[in-house]
This record gives structure tokens, C-alpha cells and sequence, in this order.
């Protein structure tokens, strides 16, 4: 039973929310990605977000360019966390799509990652995950460690090499 719903408004988001899905995956954690738009297609958004919960969501990771109402809505209708990926849009630069998602209503939050942001929209799923499950935190410590590995070896590298070698 997937634990983390991806859901975004078109296929020309993929790009980044594919980034969310490479670290569920990474971390061993399920998951069910979707394209539905709440514009477009209302009724079949509705009904994915309010049973989320019983398809055992525990968390909803939502990308949204412009108008951005996808987060928001899910947030409105799922009783657990919603992260809000704002997707970097050809007229505002993703502003646009920031500004929609952060700027909820008292009592209808979103948690909201950068522009494009999709990896940490992952890792911050994961994140919320581990408080009650010991073996996806253990899991994201072992993905802390490899981040710090790799900046590690980076400085190594630079130190050996110099920068002009780089």
C-alpha cells in the first residue's frame, strides 16, 4: 500500500516530480504518482484527494505551476501533510506558483519546497514518515551519511587538485 501520493497537474511536470519519486524509491518507501488536474478534471481530483487517506496515504506530495491550486486543494481535503512543489513556469519564473502554495489560510497548511524542488519534496516526505517509523529514519540517516560522504570526497578532491584542476 503506497505511502506517499505524488500528484501532479499535467505530464509536463515530470521532470521534477520524477525527482520526488527517485528518492521514495531510493529510500524504499511506496508510493502512487498521478497526473490529474483540479481544473480540468474536478471531480476525479476530489475523489483522489479524499480518499487518499484510505488508499493509506500518509503523506501528499503536489506540483503545480501558475495558478498552483493542486497543494492547496489536497491540503483542504487530506486530514495528513501535504507538500507543495511550486513548478517553475515560462511567465514568472515559478514566483507565480510559489506564491500560490505558501500563501494558504490559516488552518489549511502546505509545506512548501523551492522552485522545482522535487528531491526535497521527497527526502521531506521521508522525513515526516520516520517520526513513527524507525526504519525509514534509519534509512534517511544512511542517505545523510552519503550526502556528507560525497561533499567530503569533493573537498578531497579540491584539496589534492586545486581548483584551476578541478
Amino acid at each position: 500500500m503506497p505511502k506517499v501520493g505524488i500528484v501532479m497537474g499535467s505530464d509536463s511536470d515530470m521532470p521534477v516530480m520524477s525527482k520526488a519519486a527517485e528518492i521514495l524509491d531510493k529510500l524504499g518507501i511506496d508510493y502512487e504518482m498521478r497526473i490529474i488536474s483540479a481544473h480540468r478534471e474536478p471531480d476525479i481530483f476530489f475523489d483522489y484527494a479524499k480518499n487518499a487517506e484510505e488508499r493509506g496515504y500518509k503523506v501528499i506530495i503536489a506540483g503545480a505551476g501558475k495558478a498552483a491550486h493542486l497543494p492547496g486543494m489536497c491540503a483542504a481535503l487530506f486530514p495528513m501533510p501535504v507538500i507543495g512543489i511550486p513548478m517553475k513556469t515560462s511567465d514568472l519564473g515559478g514566483v507565480d506558483s510559489l506564491y500560490s502554495i505558501v500563501q494558504m489560510p490559516t488552518g489549511i497548511p502546505v509545506a512548501t519546497v523551492a522552485i522545482n524542488g522535487g528531491a526535497n519534496a521527497g527526502i521531506l516526505a521521508a522525513k515526516i514518515l520516520a517520526a513513527g517509523d524507525q526504519k525509514i529514519l534509519d534509512r534517511v540517516k544512511a542517505y545523510s551519511q552519503e550526502l556528507k560522504e560525497q561533499v567530503v570526497s569533493k573537498d578531497a578532491r579540491l584539496q589534492e587538485t586545486g581548483w584551476k584542476d578541478y
